[in-house]
Formats: C-alpha cells, sequence, structure tokens
C-alpha cells in the first residue's frame, strides 16, 4: 500500500464516512432551528474547520469535508451540494439557498473523452456576509467577496466584487447591494 492509499484510507475513516453517518441519521429530522442547529453541532468534528452556530439543512451532500471550511453562523438549506477536489473557504454569516451545488474542480478531456481527464482542482473563497440564493452553481476557481448577494439560478465562475449582485448564466454584475444604510448606484 502506498502512502498515498494509506492518507485516503485514513480521510475516509476521519472525516468522509462519519459525516456521510450523521446526514444520513439525520435526514429525517425537521428542518426547525433545533435541529439545524443539532446537525451543525455534529458535522462540525469533521470539517476541515468550522466556526461557532453552523446550521445545516436535509439532504445535504459533502465530498471531502476535510477541504471544507466554514465560518461562523453559516446556513446551509436543504440538499446543498459541497464537493471539494480543492478546498472551499466559507466567510462568517454567510447563507445558502436550496439546492445550492459548490463543486471546486472540474473536468478535463483526455482522448476526446471527460471520462478519463484528470480533474483540474481550484479552491473556492465565498466571502463573508454573502447570500447565496436556490439553485446557484459556484465553480472551481471561484472568489465570491464579502457582503455579495448572488441570484437564484446563477452559475458562478470566476470573481465577484465585494457587496455586488450577481445573476444569469453565466453570472453578471446587476447592480450593487444596498442596506438599510443606502448604497451609491444601487439596486433597491
Amino acid at each position: 500500500m502506498t502512502a498515498k492509499q494509506a492518507s485516503g484510507i485514513i480521510r475516509n475513516l476521519r472525516y468522509d464516512w462519519p459525516c456521510h453517518f450523521v446526514l444520513r441519521l439525520t435526514d429525517w429530522l425537521p428542518d426547525n432551528v433545533l435541529f439545524l442547529r443539532l446537525r451543525g453541532a455534529l458535522l462540525r468534528p469533521f470539517l476541515g474547520s468550522c466556526g461557532s452556530n453552523l446550521r445545516i439543512g436535509r439532504g445535504l451532500t459533502l465530498y471531502n469535508p476535510s477541504r471544507i471550511h466554514f465560518g461562523r453562523d453559516v446556513y446551509v438549506a436543504y440538499g446543498g451540494w459541497f464537493m471539494a477536489g480543492a478546498e472551499i473557504h466559507v466567510g462568517d454569516e454567510a447563507l445558502f439557498g436550496p439546492y445550492c451545488v459548490v463543486v471546486s474542480s472540474n473536468h478535463t478531456r483526455r482522448s476526446g473523452s471527460y471520462r478519463y481527464g484528470r480533474p483540474d482542482k481550484q479552491p473556492i473563497r465565498i466571502g463573508a456576509r454573502t447570500w447565496v440564493a436556490a439553485h446557484v452553481t459556484i465553480t472551481a476557481g471561484s472568489d465570491i467577496g464579502d457582503g455579495a448577494l448572488v441570484a437564484a439560478g446563477a452559475v458562478v465562475r470566476g470573481g465577484v466584487a465585494p457587496d455586488m449582485m450577481v445573476g444569469g448564466v453565466p453570472a453578471r454584475e446587476l447592480g450593487q447591494v444596498c442596506d438599510s444604510a443606502g448604497c451609491v448606484n444601487g439596486i433597491g
């Protein structure tokens, strides 16, 4: 057995399998505040790092949870899918709507086929206080700035400036995000 194989087995036993067990064991519980917090607390030991008050909805799938890093007060709604070929870093107070996909590797072609191409792995950073709405896909190499809003159904590839709203396929800037203090040239 090579060192790489041994490392993979250890990672599976330490992070992946217990994480999947916890998620499947708690999937029958309803998505209310108590059980969202319980799922988050039970998952914390199996993540790369995690701040306090992680809230996790039912139906979540995590691949390579040891490469996933959540800040504090993060909420992930029903049906999320995080595939960490490379590191995924999520800042404090980030919100994910239902059925979001965050994948830090892409397929490449080899001899005309995507089946045997080597994965192109690039880290993802999602800034603090962001809102990723329902059915959003975030691809490898994306960097979403603090306070950004990603509109429902968007596909993000690349950078999103702080405090900007993006939407569409592929995602493009729609305007600056406003709050109760106002904004300049914004939407709201």
